[in-house]
């Protein structure tokens, strides 16, 4: 665990930055139509009224001996009934899916990923620790050599802690000092209390643009996308240490006394220096994140 170990840059040289993620929201609207009626009224026709003629009606002296027929009036058939339609379900419509935003090229990225990786945290405080420029290389340089064990310090996607790194000389030992683990608290928080959902969506948005600037890396046999899940992964098998650490010093450079823990690679000695209680954090952040990647 060297303090000024030099770091593995397989780019030029950039500032730091990150990701980002775009979150769309589509409403639907119901529209209502109204309909209307008719009536049709027929006036009726005058009646007249007649004086009848006096006449006089003789009555045969014999009735017949069968009953005159008379004509049956047949009783008028009653109209069908007329049932009412039947009201047609309203077809359902389906909510118009977001339009993906237009990405811009590589080299003119850097804009709309810190302006997505700010919406992606948002309520989070990541603007202060968010650097601006060449963020989608920054990013890849940083993966890939996550990926290998190693940290490339000068590619870090997020700028690093203030306080200084400290050590303990107690009876003539050295150890690493607990207070040194707050420095990560805030980095440690930020992934837990993150929404691991949009930083997926970003992921999977940003791709195409992390796509072009892993390929100025010059690998053939592997993705970008099988790249990042090898870094969490990496990051996944770094041990927790509840007990004190002990340190040996050469010069103003320290390393773990531990042979085991000093054969780490470098990205587990990161997670070891940040304390039991926030690499717990960290993985458990990272487990999320690797489960919902595609």
């Amino acid at each position: 665990m060297q303090a000024n170990q030099d770091d593995r840059i397989t780019q030029s040289e950039t500032t730091k930055g990150g990701k980002g993620v775009v979150i769309a929201v589509a409403a639907l609207l119901a529209i209502a139509a109204v309909g209307g009626y008719y009536y049709l009224n027929q006036p009726e026709e005058p009646t007249q009224t007649q004086t009848p003629e006096d006449t006089t009606v003789q009555v045969p002296d014999v009735l017949p001996e069968k009953p005159i027929p008379t004509e049956t009036i047949p009783e008028p058939e009653p109209e069908p009934e007329v049932k009412a339609p039947e009201p047609q379900p309203e077809p359902i419509k389906e909510e118009p899916k977001p339009a993906k935003p237009e990405l811009p090229k590589l080299n003119q990225s850097d804009a709309f990923v810190r302006e997505q990786t700010l919406e992606a945290f948002k309520g989070l405080s990541i603007n202060n620790v968010l650097l601006n420029k060449n963020l989608a290389r920054q990013f890849v340089v940083f993966v890939d050599n996550l990926a290998h064990g190693e940290l490339a310090r000068k590619a870090s996607p997020l700028v690093g802690p203030n306080q200084s790194f400290d050590a303990l000389d107690v009876t003539d030992k050295i150890y690493l000092d607990p207070d040194s683990y707050h420095r990560y608290d805030m980095y440690a928080d930020l992934l837990q209390t993150m929404n691991t959902q949009s930083i997926v969506s970003s992921y999977k948005l940003l791709l195409p643009i992390l796509n072009d600037a892993f390929a100025e890396l010059g690998y053939e046999d592997v993705t970008f996308n099988q790249r990042i899940k090898a870094a969490i992964k990496e990051m996944l098998n770094a041990p927790i240490i509840e007990q004190p650490i002990e340190l040996t010093s050469i010069s103003v450079n320290y390393k773990f006394k531990n042979a085991n823990l000093e054969a780490l690679p470098d990205a587990q000695k990161l997670m070891i220096r940040m304390g039991p209680e926030n690499t717990r954090k960290v993985k458990a952040a990272l487990r999320e994140v690797l489960k919902k990647l595609p």
